[in-house]
């Protein structure tokens, strides 16, 4: 009988072990690490700056498995040598089509869309010292310029020609930043730059001159083909690009003043 009652224990002894080998306890606990969110690179035109700035807050908040590490801002003509040369892009953002059908036709993009449009406006110093009137001033004040390579240097060189103004610029800078910059330091009396760059910019005044709405620069957007991304980083980069052209990446573009892309 104590042979039977000692075998009886050990069966129900091997029966819960049994049990809480097969999960009856509950789901094991994991042994793996948390997931580290996917890091992705944008390149984006300088006049882009703000505006991506607050897109980059609101897509992050909204999409927590996605860090965007880094925004390069500069003119869209470096920007895209840089990438050309092996830059880690994942997303490139240029302030004209032209510098983006360079990094397309080197097969380092595809498919990009338009999201957003821009003109020019002639920015002075608050108080105007160089009583700046119109485009024909320009070539009679200290004036500074995009360099023609760069999107807005190009859109200053068709405004000025369409308007047959010669201006010689005291300088002329690699982005449009670079050319406001100059402008609210009083170095300046006049520059070209875009209507979103001088927008609550109590440093400067601005001037919308004859034409301007003829030279309108077109802004696309493209996933880079970025040879050290992973699978992941190119969704990534895709979901921020869906982001810019969504509703809400829309408004916020309109609210630093660029054009709708339709």
């Amino acid at each position: 009988m104590r042979v039977r009652s000692a075998l009886a224990i050990l069966g129900v002894l091997a029966l819960g072990l049994t049990a809480c080998s097969n999960g009856g306890g509950g789901p094991e606990a994991s042994d793996e690490p948390d997931a580290q969110p996917v890091q992705i690179t944008i390149s984006a035109a300088a006049s882009l700056k703000r505006s991506f700035d607050e897109i980059a807050e609101n897509f992050q908040n909204e999409n927590e498995g996605i860090d965007i590490a880094q925004i390069s801002y500069d003119g869209s003509s470096t920007l895209a040598t840089q990438i050309i040369e092996g830059a880690p892009v994942d997303v490139f953002a240029s302030a004209d089509e032209k510098n983006m059908v360079t990094v397309t036709d080197a097969g380092l993009a595809v498919g990009p869309t338009i999201f957003a449009t821009n003109t020019l406006v002639i920015a002075v110093p608050a108080g105007n010292p160089g009583s700046v009137q119109a485009l024909a001033d320009l070539a009679n004040v200290t004036t500074v310029l995009c360099a023609p390579e760069v999107p807005c240097g190009n859109a200053s060189q068709t405004l000025l020609g369409n308007a047959n103004i010669e201006v010689e610029p005291a300088s002329m800078e690699q982005n449009v930043s670079a050319v406001l910059q100059k402008v609210s330091a009083g170095e300046a009396d006049a520059g070209l730059v875009y209507h979103t760059d001088v927008a609550g910019d109590d440093t400067v005044e601005n001037i919308v001159p004859e034409g301007a709405d003829q030279v309108v620069n077109k802004y696309p957007i493209a996933v880079v083909e970025n040879s050290q991304a992973t699978a992941e980083q190119a969704e990534a980069a895709q979901a921020f690009v869906d982001y810019v052209l969504s509703e809400a990446g829309q408004a916020i573009l309109s609210e630093h003043g660029f054009g709708s892309a339709e």
